[in-house]
Parts: structure tokens; C-alpha cells; sequence
């Protein structure tokens, strides 16, 4: 392993040590740190009892990042991290990290879980369970100390997650009986970023033997795409100079849903609209269903003919990052199968696909076809295929006609009987 360098201060701390985080947030700070643009590193808080501390610590804190795609392959070593603490273990050393001065940012992924509120955890908790709640401690002896406040970045994969975050550490403020000083200053001494994170990491290539010339148990993979889009009214990049990198993270005031819904309507939607029909046909996986000339024809009628007309970002925009979409699924690095994409395909398609073919009729008074194709496969699916969804839904959908699933509410959130004669065709016809 490579002597890392020792005398960047502690700037961040980061709650989480999995793949995503090691890929993501750290890969770009060291990207700061290397082009001279940040002097600092990362303090670790493993924020549950198990976690890959102990295997982190045990190599200096240091990994290798490989990116892999059609691209091409990128070896990064990563030497960000400073160390890593584990609260269940030593609670003050946790609390400690709050005491030092040049700790700016606090950035957190603790998955779409980790920010809630849990009435029963105690100020006295050594510590407590939350993640929200052990921050807020955290932030108490912050506070106390009459130290500068911090920007917090979450990426949990939640809508609004750095509002979410300060609405739920005032709660506990509320039930700790810490007083309105403490929480007018976690109103107006920090701020709290929404943010929206996009990246495939793939941790560990367990199936794959690497030569990297030296042992390495935290060699982490992802694929070249990132996107980090932070909502904040507060200059970022002044501290955080990600654009003079050349990274891929774009900083606004007010363009975070947009950016939301780009990746939601094309990416997921993009997923959810072909998995149904790709797994009646047959096929395994995301690539291979881009290696049919067919199918791919299909997702990218979807997208570009029906998605994308209904989006509200620039045009250019949006097909440059439909075709980021493409190349991301025909990784041929990325295992990723269709069965993990279809569980719960009733409320993904509610959320991801069904809002394009409404806006699609609004805005041009007819429904899009291939998503109405694809709505028929979806039932077609539920009715005929293995569905991976609660068994209520997977009964409902089995049992009633397609005009009684259409105009079922509690499905879809409204009666959508108007496209009936159409998805009914699709959904009792053949598969292709």
C-alpha cells in the first residue's frame, strides 16, 4: 500500500463505508485533493453495529477504484479517508469528531431507511439507533462547543432527503427537550442540501480475479456515468470547486425536481417499461436485451419518441442523457438482471411510466403507444409470468379483467378506463 498523505485536515465526515459512498463522494473528493483543489480527508462513522471498518482500517484506509465500461477501464487509488469510527464501539470518539474545527461537511447514505424518526431512541443512548438521532447528538456537541455549523450532504435515495434529514433531527431536538437556542441555530448555522445521486457502483468484483499487483479486500467498481445534483442556495462551490474538476455535479437553486424527474422518467422508466415485456420474451438481462436489435429498438421508441417529449429540460439535455442511459446498460461489465428490476413493477410502473403517458396525452391528445404496449405486458405479466410483488397485488392483478385493473384506483391512483380498449389488446395478444 501507498503512504498516503497525512496532513490533509479532517473536512468531512461521512456516515457509511459501503461501495456507493467509496465510489462516489470519496472517488470525487480524491479527484479534488489530486488536481489541488481541496486539501482535506474524510473521518468514517460506521453507522451501524457491522460494517467493513475493521477491513478498511486494516489496509490504512486505502483501496483501489476501478471504473469499467464500454469506455474503457480507469485504476484510481483511493487515499481520502483519514480513519474510520465505529460509535457502538467507543461513543466519545464518535462524538469527538464534532470538537474539530476544520470539520465542514457531513455527507451520509444510510440507505432509503436510515433517515427516520424513532421515538424511542434516548439522548442517553450510547448510541442511539437512528442515524438522524445519532447526528443530532453529534450536532448538540457541536452547538455546545459554540463551533460553525455544517453543510450536509445525504444521498439517501429518498425525495427532498436533506429536508427530510432536518425535519427529523428537530424532532428529536423537540423530544430531548434541547431547547429552541439549539434548534434555531440547526436552522440557520447549517444548511442541509437536497440532493439526487446517480451512479451504478459494483463493490467488489467477487466472480473476477484482478491483478493489482498488491492484496486489496476493498478493491471497489463502478461504471463511468456520475451524476451528483445538489439544491442549495449556498455558494458550494466555493469550498467544493466539483465543476473545475470536471465532474459531473451540477449545483442549483431551485432545478433538483427536474433533474429528479429526468432520472426517474428516463432511467427507471426506461427500465420498468421493457423488463415486463423483455422477461415474456425471454430474456435475462439489461445487456442482453440491449444486444437484440429488436428490444433496443423498442426502449429507445420509448425513450426518445414518447419520455422524452414530455420532459421540460432542454432537449439537447435530455437525449445526451438517454444516450448516457444506452451506453450504461450495454456496460459489459454489469450484471444486471431483470428479475432484481421487476419486484414491485405495479407501484414502479405508477411512478416511473404511468405520469409519461399521461403528460404524453396531455400535451399531444393521444396515448404514447410503446408505454401503452408496455402497460399491456405489464398485466400481460402479472396474469401469465412471476411476478415479484406482495400477494395481494399479484392476486388482483390475476383475477380481474383488464378493464377492472385499469379502473382500479387503488392500483394506479385514478380510473385510466379510457385506455382500456387499447392496453387490452397488447395485454391479450402475443408477446411480441
Amino acid at each position: 500500500m501507498e503512504q498516503k498523505n497525512m496532513n490533509r485536515p479532517v473536512r468531512v465526515i461521512q456516515f457509511g463505508e459501503g461501495g456507493f459512498l467509496r465510489g462516489f463522494a470519496d472517488w470525487m473528493l480524491q479527484k479534488l485533493n489530486d488536481e489541488g483543489l481541496f486539501c482535506g480527508s474524510v473521518a468514517v462513522v460506521q453507522p451501524i453495529r457491522e460494517g467493513l471498518c475493521d477491513l478498511l482500517t486494516a489496509q490504512n484506509c486505502t483501496y483501489t477504484h476501478i471504473i469499467r465500461g464500454a469506455e474503457g477501464v480507469e485504476q484510481t487509488r483511493i487515499d481520502v479517508i483519514s480513519h474510520c469510527v465505529k460509535p457502538y464501539e467507543d461513543f466519545e470518539a464518535y462524538l469527538k469528531l464534532a470538537e474539530n474545527p476544520d470539520a465542514r461537511f457531513i455527507i451520509s447514505n444510510t440507505t432509503e431507511a436510515g433517515i427516520e424518526f424513532r421515538p424511542s431512541d434516548r439522548a442517553t443512548d450510547t448510541p442511539p439507533e437512528s442515524f438522524p438521532a445519532k447526528l443530532t447528538l453529534l450536532l448538540k456537541r457541536r452547538f455546545d462547543l459554540g463551533l460553525q455549523g455544517f453543510i450536509l450532504l445525504p444521498c439517501e435515495l429518498i425525495d427532498r432527503n436533506g429536508d427530510n434529514l432536518k425535519r427529523t433531527v428537530l424532532q428529536y431536538a423537540e423530544l430531548w427537550n434541547f431547547g429552541t437556542v439549539f434548534a434555531e441555530w440547526i436552522e440557520k448555522d447549517n444548511v442541509f442540501c437536497n440532493t439526487l445521486v446517480d451512479r451504478i457502483n459494483t463493490g467488489y468484483p467477487k466472480d473476477e480475479v484482478i491483478d493489482l499487483g498488491y492484496e486489496d479486500k476493498m478493491v471497489n467498481t463502478s461504471e463511468f456515468f456520475h451524476l451528483w445534483v445538489i439544491e442549495t442556495d449556498y455558494d458550494l462551490e466555493s469550498e467544493l470547486p466539483f465543476s473545475r474538476a470536471g465532474l459531473n455535479v451540477i449545483v442549483t437553486n431551485d432545478a433538483l425536481e427536474r433533474y429528479r424527474t429526468r432520472k426517474v422518467r428516463i432511467l427507471n422508466g426506461a427500465h420498468t417499461s421493457m423488463v415486463p415485456y423483455a422477461l415474456l420474451s425471454g430474456f435475462d438481462t439489461v445487456k442482453s436485451c440491449m444486444d437484440d436489435a429488436q428490444m433496443q429498438a423498442f426502449i429507445r421508441a420509448c425513450l426518445f419518441e414518447e419520455i422524452i417529449p414530455t420532459l421540460d429540460l432542454p432537449r439537447e439535455e435530455l437525449e445526451s442523457y438517454a444516450e448516457n442511459v444506452l451506453v450504461r446498460f450495454s456496460n459489459p461489465y454489469i450484471k444486471h438482471y431483470l428479475s432484481s428490476i421487476v419486484l414491485n413493477s405495479v407501484s414502479k410502473f405508477r411512478v416511473r411510466v404511468l405520469p409519461s403517458i399521461l403528460e404524453y396525452r396531455a400535451r399531444f391528445g393521444s396515448y404514447p403507444k410503446h408505454l401503452l404496449f408496455s402497460f399491456g405486458k405489464l398485466i400481460a405479466f402479472y396474469k401469465h409470468g412471476t411476478p415479484n410483488d406482495s400477494p395481494e397485488i399479484v392476486e388482483r392483478m390475476r383475477s380481474l379483467s383488464v378493464a377492472e385493473i385499469l379502473s382500479d384506483r387503488t392500483l394506479w391512483g385514478e380510473d385510466l378506463s379510457d385506455m382500456t380498449e387499447e392496453v387490452a389488446v397488447y395485454a391479450d395478444s402475443s408477446v411480441g
